[in-house]
């Protein structure tokens, strides 16, 4: 199915009836990668899962966004479907996202899976330096953005370059002002092994909130399906 939001149309699928669950993919995901959860839970909830502006079924957005638009986009689309107090599930993105929309809007329960959201000064690689250097220098500003496809991340090689802009606006922002102001239940999900984003960030996060706890699965950045079974009982008992 398709609404207009924002004069962009989204791809979303609805289906079960209860209370409202609304499903957030990561990026350079869709709908596919929660639909398993979706399915999990429709026997007893209204299932919501979009496609973000950029992924799936959905148009990238005229102009690179960040995390502050996205969030206005979901905001819009649950008023449109007249969704009230939902259940939210995020994946890395997605759950950045859903920690964005949830500081200003009403919920009833969050659950984030992988989803980094304090933004912690590393030491930058060489390749990185360099790079930056470049692109101070008269004119190579243009070299500098070539150069990128070469040693950016495997998702800023993927994408076109408004969604490259779009990565470096949503992944370079620190969300720990809104996890602090989120005051309904929290739950972490994380893999031991998230190279993406590493446990250390989940403990840190869980640590900043209101009402938040950690729990730990064998796995990687996609530990929520590597363990989906188990996933599917512990958010049985939460939500």
């Amino acid at each position: 199915m398709k609404i207009n939001i924002q004069n962009i149309e989204v791809n979303y699928i609805q289906y079960g009836e209860g209370k409202d669950i609304v499903l957030l993919h990561g990026w350079g995901q869709n709908i596919q990668m929660m639909k398993p959860l979706g399915d999990a839970f429709c026997d007893k909830f209204r299932i919501t899962i979009l496609d973000f502006p950029g992924f799936g079924e959905t148009k990238e957005p005229p102009e690179p966004w960040n995390i502050e638009k996205y969030s206005l986009l979901l905001e819009g689309l649950i008023k449109q479907l007249k969704i009230k107090k939902p259940i939210i599930m995020g994946h890395s993105f997605g759950g950045r996202v859903a920690i964005r929309y949830s500081a200003y809007n009403p919920i009833e329960k969050l659950i984030l899976f992988g989803s980094p959201c304090i933004r912690i000064q590393e030491q930058l690689p060489l390749k990185v330096k360099i790079l930056k250097s470049i692109k101070k220098l008269p004119g190579m500003n243009g070299i500098a953005e070539y150069m990128k496809q070469f040693i950016g991340s495997r998702d800023y090689k993927a994408a076109s370059p408004i969604m490259r802009q779009t990565l470096v606006e949503v992944v370079n922002e620190d969300l720990s002002k809104y996890a602090r102001e989120i005051e309904e239940p929290t739950l972490l999900i994380w893999g031991d092994n998230d190279t993406e984003a590493p446990l250390m960030d989940a403990k840190e996060l869980e640590k900043i909130m209101i009402d938040a706890a950690l729990i730990v699965l064998p796995g990687t950045h996609y530990a929520y399906l590597e363990n989906l079974q188990s996933v599917i009982s512990i958010l049985n008992n939460f939500i």
